[in-house]
């Protein structure tokens, strides 16, 4: 037999297998194929845009498509699948046997402020409900079933044979492998949007031996990038072992053998519940402790605060206060924020979700008073993720939706959120990556006119615009700010050696000096410089740490 798994993508509230990042999903499936003997092929859903693959499929026995989106994304590295290309796939390739997988069987759609919708006509012979690596195990035991559920025997059983599909991704080795620590939320109750326990349940831990075995097996493939994120809260990972308290010496031990397994690596985490942090302080500032001790710079702890309202939170049973969320935020920048190489090791990011339960003009003007005040405090805020809702079959939200008409303010959203831009991340932007600053390894992921726009590997990686045409990784130096995004040059920087568009790029210079500087060069000294620029520019030059 011979089979081929499409990556479509996936996106969910404790999941991302957006390029760079390669899904548990894939791997898994990998891993069944191998332990059953099984040749098998992978390409992504970009790569079959970008070949024209679209009827290359009919010699293989076995096609499994993985896809589906629970969470509204803006996405750099890929484009995730549509529903029309899905049916395009299965009517082009009859001959092999269809499997369709991931969160795409729950319902799909890929705009934010949408109800998602049961996908028809797909033409597929098998829709997994269940999880594929579980349905796929089934399949070869020859009792196939679409609802089966997973559990961590079989994973630790087959994850480490997967690893090896991370050398047929076509961004190898430049990605990210997204490391499942559990499933499900240790909440009793749940937030009336998520689906995470709708697709999952109740938190439920996989064991550290499990984790570490896999990502040994990932790193000897040749993966350099790590994320603690198929979890929906990191400081929640193993408490269902503990009496669902916090367990800091689980973590301690996940963290450190990770580091061994792995010490060049990037290793980066997602998601933390701020209300369980507050609840657990003392478990909290072990867990953060070991967290800034092993990690990577540039990690960000991700908070679902969704609302700053309080009659939103508690109308969507969102578990935390306005408080909480401040209390949370000044914790992590206590411990988190010392600089590795000019970065914080670990920083708070913000969810905000629009078109919930109980909104107001007055959400927003909340929303935005919070944040204000989050900056005004001198508080560090990675970034902020302003999103409309997606409304999933199984959730509150839809069946309180489906009596009472959805409607989303699209000209407030969209109002409040530029003075967000705006007034909060831009300065939070300066002062989370200050001028000067170099980041290091930044991969180039597309052009734009002469402008090179890339990121380094990580979680929520800043996007960096630099002069000039890039194919290899480079170390870029910041050197002026956007909204969402910096501006930076080449590292080492040379004013003699510097090109027009590098020169253009620093605030202060401009055309006509960085044309004069063209002239005038080479240089001697800071002294010669001196004469052409100024005292000033001169030494915002230096500052910068450019050199002759």
């Amino acid at each position: 037999m011979k089979a081929v798994i499409i990556d479509g993508y996936v996106d969910e509230p404790a999941l991302l297998g957006v390029p760079p990042y390669i899904s548990p999903y894939v791997r898994y499936s990998a891993g069944v194929f191998r332990k059953w003997g099984v040749d098998y092929d992978y390409f992504t859903i970009d790569t079959i845009r970008r070949e024209n693959l679209w009827e290359s499929f009919n010699n293989y026995d076995l096609l499994l498509l993985i896809c589906g989106l629970t969470v509204p994304g803006h996405y750099v590295g890929g484009t995730p699948i549509t529903p029309g290309e899905i049916i395009r796939i299965f009517r082009s390739n009859e001959k092999p046997l269809r499997i369709l997988a991931g969160p795409v069987t729950l319902a799909y759609t890929m705009r934010g402020g949408s109800f998602a919708e049961i996908l028809k006509g797909l033409e597929a012979d098998f829709l997994v409900r269940g999880d594929v690596e579980a349905f796929l195990e089934s399949f070869f035991e020859g009792e196939p079933d679409e609802n089966k559920r997973s559990d961590y025997n079989l994973i630790d059983e087959i994850a480490h044979l997967g690893a090896e599909v991370v050398r047929k991704h076509p961004k190898f080795p430049f990605i990210i492998c997204e490391m499942e620590l559990s499933k499900g939320c240790e909440r009793s109750s749940y937030c009336s949007f998520c689906t995470e326990p709708v697709l999952r349940g109740k938190l439920r831990s996989r064991s550290v031996k499990g984790v570490l075995r896999e990502m040994k097996e990932l790193y000897k493939e040749g993966c350099r990038a790590f994320r603690f994120g198929r979890t929906a809260n990191i400081f929640a990972y193993g408490s269902d072992w503990n009496h669902w308290k916090p367990c800091p010496s689980v973590l301690e031990e996940l963290f450190s053998e990770a580091r061994k397994i792995a010490p060049d690596a990037i290793i980066h985490n997602d998601n933390a519940n701020p209300s369980h942090m507050i609840e657990y302080r003392r478990e909290t500032v072990k867990i953060l402790e070991t967290i800034v001790r092993y990690n990577t710079e540039g990690d960000i702890l991700s908070f679902g605060v969704e609302s700053f309202d309080e009659k939103v939170l508690k109308r969507n049973n969102i578990g935390s206060s306005p408080e909480d969320v401040l209390e949370a935020v000044r914790i992590v920048n206590e411990i988190g924020g010392v600089r590795v190489n000019g970065v914080p090791k670990i920083l708070p990011g913000i969810n905000l979700l629009y078109g919930l339960i109980g909104e107001s003009p007055e959400t927003y003007r909340k929303n935005y008073e919070y944040l204000k005040k989050i900056l005004d405090k001198g508080y560090l805020v990675r970034r902020i993720n302003i999103r409309q809702v997606m409304i999933f079959p199984g959730t509150p939200l839809h069946r309180y939706y489906s009596v009472k008409r959805f409607k989303m303010n699209k000209s407030l959203f969209e109002k409040w959120k530029e003075k967000i831009r705006e007034e909060i991340d831009r300065p939070m932007l300066k002062k989370v990556f200050p001028v000067g600053t170099v980041l290091k390894r930044v991969i180039p992921e597309y052009k734009k006119g002469k402008l090179t726009f890339g990121r380094q590997l990580g979680t929520y990686p800043i996007l960096i615009g630099f002069p000039g045409n890039f194919e290899k990784p480079v170390d870029v130096l910041i050197v002026d700010h956007g909204r969402r995004s910096i501006t930076g040059i080449r590292y080492p920087a040379s004013i003699n050696s510097m090109t027009v568009e590098e020169l253009e790029m620093i605030p202060g210079i401009g055309k006509n000096l960085s044309r004069k500087i063209i002239l005038e060069r080479p240089f001697k000294d800071w002294k010669d410089v001196e004469k052409v620029l100024g005292s000033n520019s001169t030494s915002h030059l230096k500052d910068l740490g450019i050199t002759l």
